[in-house]
């Protein structure tokens, strides 16, 4: 291998198209071909970059000297495109969410597992950008030196992603359950989702409550909350949707030590003098809290989208094994499965364990591409 990453972008729609502005752009990765099934997008970009152009997936990672692709699909695809490189020891990095369903996720991993038998080299990213946020990667420091303690409650609102009508219109595989799998949680939140779990760690249990084009004429969730039990004994909380303006996008995550809370750019821990359990067990009055210190956290923040860090990550782990990869796409199932089951609880009307059953959320999936659920 050279010392660039020989790269073909399959999908070159919004996400796609700045993929290949990062790509052309960075020291360690070479765009050798876009990919896309529409012709006139193809031929849109034609005069924009001097490479081959493919309409089929499969020509494209058959191409010469390929070393790896980046999957920008709509959401379906990503399975199929993943399994399909992988099987040919192609490195992948696929956008969010890694697949619709717990099962197709599976499926990729475990396509994945089985091709490092033959390429143990092979790398497989997903593009969660989030996690090279200043705030998120400062967090996760915290929470995982045990600034907190021990968790107790993490609750995040998240009701600043507005969409109007004509956002919806203006894609025709866009808020579907045929084209898209979901609405808020499988577009707009796999994100939050994913950090979520990257954080604070899977729950054990899912209550989940969603209305489906409530706010907008859509088939899909538009409104959601979710009530998460985990196996330490910490709760948590997730609201989003697609209909408040202004919204809110709020983390608290509160543990014996204090809460942390970060909105608006700012993390704010205050700081508990000792531990809010040792508090409870050995106070020697009834309402006596514990006393706390505000304090402001300073973190570093790149202040970019971040979709070219991990980008050149991916290439970087791919020309040098000793490098970590930020967003490894086996963690993807993870924020899968919390969509999956928020939506799968919401329509039983009953608590749902995990991990899920992911036939269970496909027979729902099924029903709903044939006969969508009313508001």
């Amino acid at each position: 291998m050279s010392n660039k990453v020989r790269t073909i972008v399959i999908g070159a729609g919004i996400m796609g198209k700045s993929h290949l502005r990062d790509i052309v752009s960075m020291e360690n990765t070479e765009l050798i071909g876009i990919c896309d099934n529409d012709e006139a997008v193809l031929d849109e970009i034609d005069k924009e970059y001097d490479v081959p152009k493919y309409v089929s997936y499969l020509d494209a990672i058959n191409a010469d000297n390929l070393d790896a692709i980046i999957i920008s699909t709509p959401h379906y695809d990503h399975t199929p495109i993943s399994i399909a490189a992988l099987e040919r020891g192609i490195h992948v990095l696929v956008e969010k969410p890694i697949a619709v369903h717990v099962n197709d996720a599976a499926k990729m991993i475990s396509a994945y597992e089985k091709a490092r038998e033959t390429y143990p080299n092979l790398i497989f990213a997903a593009m969660f950008m989030q996690r090279t946020y200043g705030q998120w990667r400062k967090i996760k420091a915290m929470v995982d030196n045990g600034d907190l303690g021990t968790l107790i409650r993490t609750t995040w609102l998240i009701t600043d992603w507005f969409r109007t009508q004509y956002y919806y219109d203006m894609g025709g595989w866009r808020a579907t359950w045929e084209g898209e799998g979901g609405g808020v949680l499988m577009n707009q939140c796999p994100h939050n989702l994913d950090l979520y779990q990257w954080l604070v760690g899977m729950p054990s249990k899912i209550r989940g409550f969603a209305k489906f084009g409530k706010h907008h004429n859509i088939e899909v969730e538009d409104e959601v909350t979710g009530y998460f039990e985990h196996a330490n004994g910490m709760i948590g909380h997730f609201i989003t949707t697609t209909a408040e303006s202004p919204g809110t996008n709020r983390l608290e995550i509160v543990g014996e030590n204090g809460k942390l809370i970060f909105e608006n750019g700012e993390l704010v821990f205050y700081r508990n003098a000792h531990s809010s359990k040792k508090q409870i067990a050995e106070a020697q009055a009834g309402f006596e809290k514990v006393k706390f210190a505000k304090e402001i956290i300073d973190f570093e923040h790149h202040g970019k989208p971040g979709h070219r860090f991990i980008i050149e990550n991916f290439a970087d782990a791919i020309l040098n094994e000793s490098v970590t990869l930020m967003a490894p796409a086996i963690e993807g199932i993870n924020s899968v499965m919390l969509a999956n089951a928020i939506i799968l609880s919401s329509h039983e009307g009953e608590t749902v364990d995990l991990p899920l059953d992911g036939n269970a959320f496909i027979t729902l999936l099924d029903n709903f591409i044939t006969s969508p659920p009313t508001p």
